[in-house]
């Protein structure tokens, strides 16, 4: 009876673990862009998560998981006159969802002083819920240097759970890995 409890304890475990969502995820490129020509990159001077004209923690995590990324794709890492210049950026902010759910009551009669025919009669309601979480965006730009042109972006969004927003450091690492993973040569090397 025990080892029956764990097996369906580890099953319903597995099951929530596969729904359980990730951040959305999306990428966009300009197809006529030779991207194997390109060797070197570099982050621009003013990076989209510093606004107060020094380098924050978060900051620091995004370079060094895009420099893993871009080092792993073959790409060389420059202070001066890179081929590509890496921007990126991240907010969160505050959403509020209402959810409504059917539910089904049975009357105690009809207007509820009369009974007999109408007791069984089932009464639909519908339960109102408002949910507020917080939501993150992530954007990743690569741009032509020589062009001043955007030949590469990806975004993620999603929700922000508690872990996230007090120890950001995996999950800016497992983002941009999996925002990475499309980029264009991700399949050539």
């Amino acid at each position: 009876m025990r080892i029956a409890a764990a097996a369906l304890t580890i099953i319903l475990a597995l099951a929530l673990t596969g729904c359980a969502s990730g951040p959305d995820l999306r990428t966009n490129y300009d197809g006529s862009v030779d991207f194997s020509q390109y060797e070197t990159y570099g982050f621009v001077s003013e990076l989209g998560t510093d606004r107060a004209g020094y380098e924050s923690l978060v900051t620091r995590y995004f370079k060094d998981a895009v420099r893993n990324e871009m080092d792993a794709l073959g790409y060389r890492y420059v202070e001066e006159d890179p081929d590509l210049m890496v921007n990126f950026y991240g907010n969160s902010r505050e959403r509020t969802d209402v959810r409504t759910t059917p539910t089904a009551t049975v009357s105690a009669g009809y207007y509820g002083y009369r009974g007999g025919l109408y007791t069984a009669w089932p009464m639909y309601q519908q339960e109102v819920r408002t949910v507020t979480y917080e939501v993150g965006t992530v954007n990743i730009d690569v741009v032509d240097e020589e062009r001043r042109q955007l030949v590469w972006e990806g975004v993620a969004e999603g929700r922000l759970k508690k872990e996230v927003l007090e120890n950001p450091k995996p999950a800016i690492d497992r983002v941009v890995r999996e925002l990475f993973s499309r980029f264009p040569t991700a399949t050539a090397n």
